[in-house]
């Protein structure tokens, strides 16, 4: 058993009470961690745990909180709370890991476990195959006399709050900007319009009343018609859609229309190169973002720095080159001046605070460049086969390469926590652009 087939590019996903999100699973999965962190012997070490809103996150913290506890592990239960605020109370806290049970964007079906180390980064994949080898592998429990203890932390959410607050601009306030705020039945459904009251603005909440499953259910930031709509009709300023567990977010202008992840990152990196507090002028991007945002960084002086898809993969390329913004065309946004991972309701902030500096609206500040024509399909396979290894795949792949060259970008990857294969292409030319996608995405059917 590899790493691979545990963790994916976020933790470990897939749906409820089916391997390997089940909670036989999570038990062990808590006790390989705490063995993996609590490795002197000591009682001293503690876990911080938040989850989203989901029925089955119940069942996950327990089970977690089971694994690690017979381990030894002290286990700190904040609740209902932000991914980002996990990584932010692992380190206020001086716990020695914490841990997100969530799926993130995903429907109430999925679950997830994301971890944070010490330091309220998340973890490397080194860290992640040494825990998936204790797994699968024979952990010792602690001595009765160790057990560890579990505890609820009911403030999480509000030393979130104050942390959140604390990086807007001093003396600054929203009053008389009314903001729409879809929350997804997520995980912010309580903090986030907390906040952003607490700084002034006129509220109208969308998906704020989870039941346990409708989290991202035609709400948030992958489904942000009903927050566009709400806009319009109650004659909003903007709008800002979170997703599942509130680490990204889509902005939307008053006119409802949505800019996404490169948009904001365009116009954070540029305030920022202004103001000369972009470090190394450069902005973190994936290989999934516009050609477009590259090309309006050029013609800035910027640089744009590409890595592998997963805003844990952006973080490790800021922090290897020093850098501090990052993101993703989905809307993860990474400020590691405020925060360890990607927050939605973080970024937003920041976007109300350009609003607030320029006198701009929201329609003025998200269409910074002119997008090249992309289009992303998705090509579900069955488990177990590998349709880009098969020779007239790669021949496919290979004649599209040769027909976008100097007219545009390919990037074909298997998705890290479903079994799609992305075909993603890029040019100005769509009938080309339609026509190599198109040809790709047929063979991987075939070969599926």
């Amino acid at each position: 058993m590899t790493t691979k087939t545990l963790f994916g590019t976020d933790g470990v996903r897939g749906k409820a009470n089916i391997w390997p999100m089940t909670a036989d699973m999570a038990l062990k999965i808590g006790a390989a961690a705490g063995r993996y962190f609590r490795n002197d012997g000591s009682n001293g070490h503690r876990v911080v745990i938040g989850k989203d809103t989901r029925l089955s996150g119940y069942m996950f913290e327990s089970a977690l909180t089971a694994g690690l506890t017979s381990t030894g592990m002290n286990v700190l239960l904040l609740g209902p709370v932000p991914t980002p605020a996990v990584g932010l109370l692992t380190t206020s806290m001086r716990a020695d890991l914490g841990i997100m049970i969530s799926a993130s964007h995903n429907p109430h079906h999925d679950n997830g476990i994301k971890f944070f180390g010490p330091d309220g980064f998340k973890l490397s994949d080194d860290a992640e195959a040494e825990i998936t080898a204790l797994v699968f592998g024979d952990v010792e429990p602690a001595q009765a006399v160790n057990i560890g203890r579990a505890k609820r932390i009911d403030d999480g959410r509000f030393r979130y709050a104050e942390r959140l607050k604390s990086t807007f601009p001093c003396g600054r306030r929203l009053n008389g900007m009314k903001v729409v705020i879809d929350c997804a039945n997520g995980a912010a459904h309580r903090v986030a319009p907390e906040v952003l009251w607490e700084l002034g603005a006129t509220v109208i909440e969308v998906g704020t009343a989870p039941n346990g499953y409708n989290i991202n259910d035609g709400c948030g930031s992958t489904s942000p018609q009903r927050a566009a709509e709400t806009i319009v009709s109650v004659g909003a300023d903007v709008g800002i859609c979170l997703d599942g567990d509130a680490d990204r977010v889509m902005i939307l202008d008053e006119n409802g229309a949505v800019a996404d992840g490169d948009q904001i990152m365009a116009l954070f990196a540029t305030r920022w190169a202004a103001e000369e507090r972009l470090a190394n002028n450069t902005l973190v991007a994936t290989v999934m973002s516009n050609l477009g945002l590259e090309r309006y960084l050029e013609d800035k002086g910027l640089r744009l720095e590409r890595s592998a898809v997963g805003d844990r993969y952006v973080v490790e390329a800021m922090r290897r080159g020093g850098h501090n913004l990052g993101g993703e065309q989905s809307g993860h946004i990474v400020m590691t001046d405020y925060a360890t991972t990607g927050d939605g309701l973080l970024a937003g902030l920041q976007f109300l605070a350009a609003m607030i500096d320029t006198g701009q609206p929201a329609s003025a500040l998200t269409r910074s460049f002119d997008t090249v024509p992309q289009l992303l399909q998705n090509v579900k396979y069955a488990t177990g086969t590998d349709p880009l290894n098969t020779d007239k795949v790669l021949a496919v792949i290979a004649d599209a390469q040769t027909r976008l060259a100097g007219n545009g970008r390919l990037l074909i990857r298997k998705s890290g926590t479903e079994p799609l294969v992305r075909v993603m292409a890029e040019s100005e030319d769509q009938t080309l652009l339609h026509s190599v996608v198109s040809d790709i995405v047929s063979e991987v059917e075939r070969a599926s």
